[in-house]
């Protein structure tokens, strides 16, 4: 790999093979704007074009995935090839980054590219800045494969990434602006004192939240928002991971039942776990967990049909859960805090866990309901108190009890965190 001086550096990841002329005017850009690149290599097929010399050759990609070009190409598919290349992009993305090599990192890339650049970049973390350039940024396709849940610009190219013409050099020139800006400006996003807590909400725990944050705030705590629509719940979990938080208020839960029902909020299986493996304070409330996400109405599928419903808006219709399901999802909060390291506390809102779960709304159920709570009471080890409270979750007086419990176990944290660095100084 070649060395870069004291000026900030931009990693520049593209296919040489395919993308020679459009990698030089990218690189000539950035440099034009002072900052130093780095290219590399993620071509597979053929040498590189444009004149272009990388910085990191396609072997060393290859070689850094444990394998070499010559068997990439003899690979039966393009897709296992690029699968086995997307490897040694991210591995040698994250170890520059580690050994703060680069301060950015941007990409022009079609579906295999683009794909195998994004990728890569999704091991850089949060705040870092990262741009994709593709033509895939467009129509109905997911963006999931490009941004993950990662912060990553994507820009649509207008026109296929194939030469410099008038709309690209305008295109990739936006680009180059948008990374060498970001890259001159950025400030790493760091953990200031030990003051943030993570939260979550949803459309129909907005409310409560209005509530939430100011108390937090007057307690001296900073409430960081992610929004529980499956990508959100991730990006909170990595974060929590990362450090970032000091305890967490998790309001909006409902990511678990779209897991367990298949709905669009779906965040995966490792959910609810990242703070209870860290031992961090927590309190848990399920809000929104009497229903489940799905497109709009006419695109349910008729196994739904006779199911209480919300009309949320035009694109998304909420949907209740049955007594099965919500026992089923009653056991996954119950596995899941049980083996939390640090103190839990659970509040539940017997009037109603979201805006249509109120006596009268579309999705009122409180048998339903009860079947939860009596899982979650049951299910749970005796060290983790839930509090029944006469309220809907959206209500002054049930967030006022949640922040009570949450300021309670986080203060006897913050003092055993204490007496443990006193204790390392004597």
């Amino acid at each position: 790999m070649a060395e870069t001086g004291t000026k900030r550096t931009v990693l520049i990841i593209i296919t040489l093979d395919t993308k020679g002329d459009e990698a030089r005017f990218l690189k000539e850009r950035i440099l034009e704007d002072g900052l130093n690149v780095i290219v590399l290599d993620s071509g597979i097929l053929g040498e590189p074009r444009g004149g272009v010399v990388p910085d990191i050759p396609a072997s060393e990609t290859a070689r850094a995935a444990g394998t070499t070009l010559e068997k990439l190409r003899k690979k039966g598919s393009r897709g296992a090839a690029v699968e086995e290349m997307l490897k040694g992009a991210r591995a040698l993305t994250l170890k520059l980054f580690q050994e703060g090599r680069i301060h950015g990192a941007i990409s022009l890339g079609g579906a295999e590219g683009g794909v195998m650049a994004a990728s890569a970049m999704q091991v850089l973390p949060p705040g870092f800045p990262k741009v994709i350039i593709t033509p895939l940024a467009s129509g109905t396709r997911p963006f999931g494969p490009f941004i993950g849940i990662r912060d990553i610009m994507v820009m649509h190219s207008l026109i296929d990434i194939s030469g410099i013409n008038e709309i690209s050099r305008t295109v990739f020139g936006n680009g180059a602006a948008a990374i060498a800006g970001m890259v001159r400006r950025n400030k790493p996003m760091e953990i200031k004192g030990d003051n943030l807590v993570a939260t979550t909400m949803l459309g129909t725990t907005d409310r409560g939240m209005k509530f939430l944050v100011p108390r937090l705030r007057e307690a001296g705590y900073e409430a960081i928002v992610f929004h529980s629509s499956g990508v959100g719940g991730q990006v909170m979990e990595d974060m929590i991971g990362r450090g970032f938080f000091r305890g967490v208020v998790d309001l909006s839960t409902n990511e678990l039942t779209d897991h367990v029902c298949g709905g669009f909020h779906d965040a995966g299986p490792r959910r609810l776990e990242t703070a209870g493996k860290m031992g961090l304070p927590q309190v848990i409330v399920p809000g929104c967990v009497d229903f489940f996400a799905l497109g709009a109405r006419d695109t349910v599928p008729e196994k739904f049909n006779g199911r209480k419903m919300y009309y949320h808006n035009p694109a998304f219709t909420l949907i209740r859960p049955t007594h099965d399901e919500m026992r089923r999802i009653g056991e996954l909060f119950v596995r899941k805090l049980n083996g939390a390291k640090g103190p839990v506390r659970v509040v539940l809102p017997l009037k109603g866990m979201s805006i249509s779960g109120l006596e009268g709304g579309s999705t009122h159920d409180p048998a339903g309901d009860r079947v939860l709570f009596d899982t979650i009471e049951k299910g749970l080890r005796r060290e983790i108190p839930v509090i029944e409270v006469d309220a809907h979750v959206n209500e002054e007086r049930f967030i006022d009890r949640v922040v009570a419990e949450f300021l309670e176990i986080a203060g006897k944290d913050r003092l055993t965190q204490q007496f443990d660095s006193e204790r390392r100084k004597r």
